[in-house]
């Protein structure tokens, strides 16, 4: 009777939270709210087959938004101008081989409509690398991981972009 009762408790208190977070609007992130205007849009790209173009198409069409294979008079466009990985040296081992890198991935885009001024967007995403020549095959897939773990964020951050932008 008890673990009955520990059971009604616990499937109440469940139903109590979801009621509570579905009330207060609450929803998983990666549904963005984008104008109706950026529902259907060109995407365009100085790397128009490169890693972070696909993955934003991607997630475009995970988002409902209807993205348009050539570009037409009177619908958005984005436009991906600039997409770069750079690197800087934190620290050196006492052989003077780098221990650290800095990585800083740029991303440059552009949202035009038709009779607007279009809107430039640039941001960084840094992180911080530790280099060893021991153990470099792991260390090299370590680094691919961490660059798309970059792009995603950095998709992530033109769809915020794009939710936030006053048209």
């Amino acid at each position: 009777m008890k673990q009955f009762l520990t059971q009604i408790k616990l499937a109440t208190s469940l139903v109590l939270v979801v009621s509570l977070l579905t009330s207060c609007g609450f929803k998983l992130r990666g549904d963005y709210l984008l104008a109706p205007e950026l529902q259907t849009l060109y995407v365009s790209s100085v790397d128009q087959h490169g890693e972070l173009t696909r993955l934003f198409k991607k997630h475009l069409k995970m988002n409902n938004v209807n993205v348009l294979p050539h570009y037409q008079v009177g619908k958005a466009e984005i436009r991906i101008l600039k997409d770069s990985l750079d690197r800087r040296t934190l620290s050196l081992f006492p052989n003077g081989q780098v221990a650290e890198y800095e990585l800083i991935y740029t991303v440059r885009y552009q949202i035009r409509m038709e009779n607007k001024e279009p809107q430039d967007f640039v941001f960084e995403l840094n992180r911080d690398y530790q280099d060893d020549p021991n153990v470099a095959l792991a260390k090299s897939r370590e680094l691919s991981l961490m660059l798309s773990e970059m792009r995603l964020s950095a998709v992530d951050r033109i769809l915020r972009g794009m939710a936030s932008v006053q048209l």
